[in-house]
Order: structure tokens, then C-alpha cells, then sequence
């Protein structure tokens, strides 16, 4: 699909294809952080022990039930949202799209805090009065602490400076089925909310790569051609070696030898930006399917989830929703709420203009994501 830009007309064909992408981002990046949630903090000894030779093979029990998800998948939601919400505002003249999604964050973050939805914040919209997320999920120490107050990071003024945990990455997907932006600001967009819980320039690279990979994927490139104009991108920016190393690794990774647990092991664990994005992209780069790519993601003695998901991101915006494995999606924890969250975010970007405007707004819409804060 090349997607229209700069305003132009969405034809019904572009408008079906770019729906399915951002449903199999969402869902297979879900799909991804459950398979892995049952056996993120065990090793990879451990897993064969638990599940045999092969390790995971399906969904394993965790938070209470099969294909539970994690804060990743919340935190992924929460940036849809947030990006939404700024689209939404932008008819008053209001246009920063970091603050919006900084306060998307803090309404995820009431939700590890808070016992459910609060009625007297009319302003919170639709999907934080979800109660299924108000649940924690081995959230990271970063991304806690870099939202328990109203202080947004910056690039100049991050959060966390030292921090390069994955807790970037395995959000920041979103940002790059912003399809009708330019490359260069899907980038900056992913390094500038990143930097919100994550200060380390690590951290905030590896999201902005990660969104500016998916970003080519929603337009059409395969995934070896998204990295590669990924790659160049991070080579104009200061303190890029980490990621850029991690991602070459990935692609030399491919041309050793038929894809195996040891191989995945020699990319890292997963627990930071650079190593989880790795993963989830040679995972991706040499999924025979999608079930492949996930369960190489997840067999490894690090972080399963993160890298699951990341790599289901990839392959369910490389694809499609129709491709992703139907018994996992049939079984996934808050499937009803990604679909319809899936589902606004792409008529928010192809029919935004028929749903608001500065003189003319749907009243459901603006009651959904409102315009305040």
C-alpha cells in the first residue's frame, strides 16, 4: 500500500488495507506478549524443563489465565490513545503530540495504582474506564517512576537519564502507523516520548527505530528495506552506536544458519532497548509465519514478552490481521478493546475530517477521546 499524504484521498481499498495492518500491529504484538508473559523471567533451561524440548509451544497460564497480557500491551494501547486524542485536539490549535500521549501514559499509569475506573473524570475517555487493564503486570521500574508526576522528559530534559530499559520499545510501535507522516517525525515522535521514562540516548533511539521500521512497513517496504532506512536515519543522530550495532547484528544473525533458541541467545536477553529490538526483528526478519516468528521470540532466557511483542508488531504490520494464528487471537485477553481501539485509529486517520472538525464534531467522538487533557 503507498498511503496518501499530505492530505491526499483515501481510496476504499487503501482505507481496508491500512485498517487490516493496524489490527495485526496491535493484536499480533499482543498475541506476542502473551505467549511470552507465562515465561518472562525464566530461563531458557527452565522453560524446556517446564513446557519440553521445544519450549512454549502455546499459551501458558499467567496473571490467573491463558494469553493474559502484559503492561506492554497496556502501554501500547494507551499511545494509540494518546495519538488519537491529539489528532483529535488539533481542530482548537492545539498541536504537541508528546503531551498528549504523556498524558495517555499517566492514565495507564492511575491504572497500576487505582482499583478501576474513576466516574468523576469524564475526561479520561473510553479506554480507561476499561476495568480489564486496571491490573499490574510486572510494569518497569522506568516507566513508573518517570510518570508518578506530572513532569513530562524531554530530549533536553528526560526522565530516568541513565535508563535504556525496553520499556520504550515495546510501546512505540503506534507511532509508526502514523502512515500519512513523514519518516523523519515519526521518528523524532518515538525518541521524544520515549524520553519521558527513558533518558539513556539508547533507549530513546531504539523506540524512534522501531517506529520508524514499522512506519515502512504500513508503507509497503519489506522488512529488510524498513531496517535498512531505519538504520539510516540513526546514523545522523548522536549517540546512536548501541542501536545501530544491535540492529546489524540482527541482520548478520540471518545469513548464520537456519534460525535456533542459541542464535536468538546471541542477540541478548531482551531487557534492554537495543537487545529487545533486535530480537523482535531477526525473529520477524526469519519467521517462516507468524506462529514461527513468535515462538522463536519468546524461547529464550530473557525478556519473552518485550520481545514477543515487538516482534509481533512487526509481523502483524507486515501482514496483516488475517494472518495471525486464529486460536491465539480467539484466546487473547482484551481482544474486544484492541480491535475497537485498532479500529478508531484508523478511521481517526483516513476519516478524521467526517468525525471533527472546528465548527462540525460527532458528539460519540469527542465523548471517546476528549479534547482536554
Amino acid at each position: 500500500m503507498t498511503a496518501p499524504v499530505g492530505g491526499a484521498l483515501w481510496g476504499r481499498g487503501d482505507q481496508q488495507d491500512f485498517r487490516s495492518r493496524v489490527r495485526g500491529c496491535l493484536l499480533g504484538g499482543a498475541i506476542g506478549d502473551a505467549l511470552g508473559a507465562g515465561v518472562e523471567f525464566d530461563s531458557w533451561e527452565a522453560i524446556r524443563t517446564a513446557h519440553g524440548p521445544d519450549g512454549v509451544t502455546d499459551y501458558v497460564p499467567a496473571y490467573g489465565r491463558r494469553g493474559a497480557v502484559t503492561d506492554d500491551t497496556q502501554m501500547t494501547l494507551f499511545t494509540v490513545d494518546g495519538l488519537i486524542r491529539a489528532h483529535v485536539r488539533r481542530d482548537t490549535g492545539a498541536w504537541h503530540p508528546p503531551t498528549d500521549v504523556h498524558a495517555a501514559h499517566r492514565r495507564w499509569y492511575r491504572t497500576q495504582s487505582e482499583w478501576g475506573p474513576d466516574e468523576r473524570r469524564p475526561g479520561d475517555g473510553w479506554l480507561a474506564r476499561e476495568e480489564w487493564l486496571y491490573s499490574q503486570r510486572a510494569p518497569g521500574r522506568a516507566c513508573l517512576g518517570g510518570l508518578a508526576d506530572e513532569r513530562m522528559g524531554t530530549v533536553e530534559k528526560p526522565k530516568n537519564p541513565d535508563s535504556k530499559g525496553c520499556g520504550t520499545v515495546m510501546r512505540s510501535a503506534p507511532f509508526g502507523l502514523l502512515v500519512g507522516w513523514e519518516p523523519q517525525l515519526v521518528f523524532q515522535l518515538g525518541v521524544e516520548c520515549a524520553a519521558q521514562t527513558h533518558g539513556h540516548p539508547t533507549g530513546m533511539l531504539a523506540a524512534g527505530a522501531f517506529a520508524a521500521i514499522v512506519h515502512a512497513l504500513v508503507r509497503g517496504d519489506d522488512l529488510d528495506a524498513a531496517v535498512q532506512k531505519a538504520l539510516a536515519q540513526l546514523a545522523t543522530r548522536p549517540g546512536h552506536e548501541e542501536t545501530t550495532e544491535a540492529l546489524k547484528q540482527a541482520l548478520g544473525a540471518v545469513r548464520q544458519g537456519l534460525p535456533t533458541p542459541e542464535r536468538v541467545a546471541s542477540l541478548g536477553e531482551g531487557w534492554t532497548a537495543e537487545e529487545s529490538l533486535a530480537i523482535g526483528v531477526y525473529c520477524a526478519l526469519v519467521a517462516q509465519d507468524i506462529r514461527h516468528g513468535l515462538l522463536l521470540a519468546v524461547n529464550h532466557g530473557g525478556d519473552s514478552d518485550s520481545t514477543g511483542s515487538i516482534c509481533g508488531n512487526l509481523l502483524g504490520a507486515l501482514h496483516g490481521e488475517t494472518a495471525l494464528p486464529p486460536a491465539w487471537l480467539a484466546e487473547l485477553e482484551g481482544r474486544a478493546t484492541i480491535l475497537e481501539l485498532a479500529d478508531d485509529f484508523a478511521m481517526e486517520m483516513t476519516q478524521g475530517p467526517a468525525l471533527h472538525g472546528p465548527g462540525d464534531s460527532a458528539r460519540v467522538w469527542l465523548e471517546r477521546y476528549p479534547r482536554g487533557a
